[in-house]
């Protein structure tokens, strides 16, 4: 059951490898290719290829099936090819040359491009609604927290004073940068490329205005041949929007995770939020920050993968890009799932008063002093060498007491400021 079947039997290992797990792929994108092939029929029939009598059974048939996929019952079975093919099928089984008239003025190029680019707007969509979920719930930790002092490392040495409001409320900031790109590729994607065909157009007078306003994109591709071209393109585009979001989620968890262990001990979570040895009967794994760490790492190396298969190939549909379909669906669904599975995590967090008194962090004050002694009046050199030296022979005593107020410090975190810049 192919939709360019032209009654030539195709070897059997060469189909197995053309066709591959796509499905399986290809559930994901079943309501979207039903969705656009409603908003196709009903541009038939205004260009008068379908009757008004004959869209209302194709009507009829695609609610049938998008039912179906609703339900969970919808399934591409071997004799097909892919979704498209068995859709075309069952309209043409129930609805007889009605059915096959369905694939009039399109190619399966445009097919699977519109639904992909459907399926990419809502996944993108629910990305950053998620991403707004997880921050607003740091900005509430930063708020709780604002006032709980933390050392600030660089180079993984005590530097200066911090707290886990600052702390919190950065990576709450951080996130907007990736929501940035989120957007950017929301509004690649959010492009009709449906009338594209194989990617030279269609001599159908066709009506691509109608088709872009049914299914709700901002615009389209006008350019038949640029439509074709934004396979791969907005491929690439989501991936590196992802992996964006995916540094910084994996930076994050590495500061738990850092945070968590011994030597550190600033924060814990409640023991059924950890995993433990099976020798060691001490142990509180952070198992499920180490696999957003690696999962989101993973998610980062997509981006490269969709660079390599599509970036010297020439004009045209080539296919290769269906090699692009798996690991980028799988992409989406884990960031959704780390996403969520991180927001849930970080609400129980157990942050710990740390003792700043401990002989190991009696460093961590070194540059509030100096400034103390630089509003007294001595120059910053001076003051420099004057603390550096008390370091160095051993009489330097810490003053604690300094505040920090500038917008954006320790004592001035700017929660509503950072929340307000979220892009709605």
């Amino acid at each position: 059951m192919k939709l360019w079947d032209k009654g030539i039997s195709i070897d059997k290992k060469i189909e197995q490898f053309t066709v591959g797990n796509d499905r399986d792929i290809d559930l994901h994108i079943a309501k979207y290719d039903v969705q656009a092939s409603l908003a196709h029929a009903k541009m038939l029939q205004t260009i008068g290829i379908l009757t008004a009598e004959e869209l209302q059974l194709l009507e009829k048939g695609l609610q049938n099936l998008a039912s179906q996929i609703e339900n969970g019952t919808f399934t591409i079975d071997n004799q097909f090819e892919d979704v498209h093919s068995k859709i075309e099928f069952e309209l043409t089984k129930t609805y007889g040359d009605v059915g096959k008239k369905i694939h009039t003025a399109r190619s399966r190029n445009d097919q699977v491009l519109v639904a992909l680019q459907l399926f990419y707007k809502a996944e993108l969509i629910n990305i950053k609604s998620k991403t707004k979920d997880f921050f607003e719930t740091l900005l509430e930790l930063a708020e709780t927290h604002k006032k709980t002092l933390l050392p600030g490392y660089t180079h993984l040495q005590v530097a200066m004073p911090s707290s886990f409001g600052l702390w919190f409320s950065a990576y709450a900031e951080v996130l907007i940068d990736d929501v940035y790109l989120l957007d950017a590729a929301l509004k690649t994607v959010d492009q009709n490329p449906l009338g594209s065909a194989a990617g030279y157009g269609s001599s159908f007078a066709i009506d691509r205005h109608l088709t872009t306003e049914l299914l709700e994109f901002s615009t389209l591709k006008y350019n038949v041949v640029a439509a074709q071209m934004s396979r791969g393109k907005s491929e690439r585009t989501i991936a590196l929007a992802l992996g964006s979001l995916a540094n910084t989620l994996a930076r994050f968890a590495m500061d738990i995770c850092l945070y968590m262990s011994q030597n550190f001990g600033f924060i814990s979570f409640p023991d059924e939020l950890t995993t433990g040895s099976s020798i060691m009967p001490h142990k509180k794994n952070p198992d499920v920050f180490e696999l957003i760490r690696g999962k989101s790492n993973k998610i980062q190396a997509l981006y490269h993968e969709m660079v390599l298969i599509t970036n010297n190939l020439p004009s045209g549909y080539h296919r290769d890009y269906q090699l692009l379909k798996e690991n980028m669906i799988s992409a989406i669904k884990d960031m959704q799932d780390i996403l969520e599975i991180f927001n849930y995590s970080i609400k129980q967090i157990e942050v710990k008063s740390i003792d700043l008194n401990d002989s190991k962090y009696q460093y961590l004050f070194t540059v509030d002093n100096i400034n103390t002694l630089v509003e007294n009046g001595m120059s910053f050199r001076e003051a420099y060498q004057k603390i550096g030296n008390e370091v160095q022979n051993g009489t330097y005593k810490p003053d604690t007491s300094k505040q920090h107020t500038h917008i954006g410090s320790i004592g001035n975190l700017c929660l509503e400021n950072i929340k307000s810049k979220f892009p709605e």
